[in-house]
């Protein structure tokens, strides 16, 4: 699997012919650059043109399979379910959907825009993720303190860094105690690379 990251919340999974996408950005967003590829599924976290730009994931006869909202999901061979939750991205409350998805032989958590560390708890009893994408810079999603406190406790063994300034990003990287985090053009993983792997942080560059 393939991981980068684009602009905002969005995220771009890919493994062989097969590609995801976690909160395109569609082209009304006046924060992100819309999304500028095709994927094969599209997970929408929140109804926010920063988020929600599904059309911005079609090519051609390349039309994705767009999932929006809390449910369970099958979609090819990949699984997923989504959790309602809270946001106020945007300045108001709203429902943001976290996704858990297994995907060439690896489990996700995408958190969205996360602005509340109360998870549902499904998620909680869930087994830890190998890849946690979680939001860090506040505006209605989580801050990084609060992003950091909810990676510990989910226990992932990789941590993607979104929805991120220069700012939010340094003080993330403290508070986990990985200051000397590099940023990577893009995470590519195979299930052995996350033997012995626990709390990694990884920031992909957009």
């Amino acid at each position: 699997m393939i991981l980068t990251y684009h602009d905002g919340a969005c995220i771009r999974a890919s493994a062989g012919e097969t590609t995801l996408v976690f909160g395109p950005v569609s082209k009304e967003s006046k924060n992100f650059k819309p999304t500028n590829f095709g994927a094969d599924i599209a997970f929408i976290s929140l109804n926010n043109p920063d988020m929600n730009g599904a059309d911005e994931a079609a090519r051609g006869e390349r039309q994705p399979f767009v999932i929006s909202g809390p449910g369970e999901y099958e979609v090819k061979d990949i699984t997923a379910a989504g959790f309602a939750s809270g946001s106020k991205w945007g300045g108001e409350a709203r429902t943001n959907t976290l996704y858990s998805v297994h995907f060439d032989g690896m489990s996700l958590l995408y958190l969205g825009a996360l602005g509340d560390t109360d998870l549902p708890k499904e998620v909680l009893e869930m087994d830890a993720p190998d890849v946690l994408i979680i939001p860090i810079g506040g505006s209605g999603a989580l801050n990084s303190a609060e992003a950091q406190k909810l990676a510990v406790k989910l226990e992932a063994k990789i941590t993607v860094p979104v929805l991120f300034d220069g700012k939010s990003l340094k003080q993330f990287l403290k508070e986990a105690g990985q200051e000397s985090t590099k940023p990577v053009d893009k995470l590519t993983l195979k299930p052995r690379d996350l033997v012995g792997r626990q709390s990694d942080v990884v920031v992909i560059s957009s």
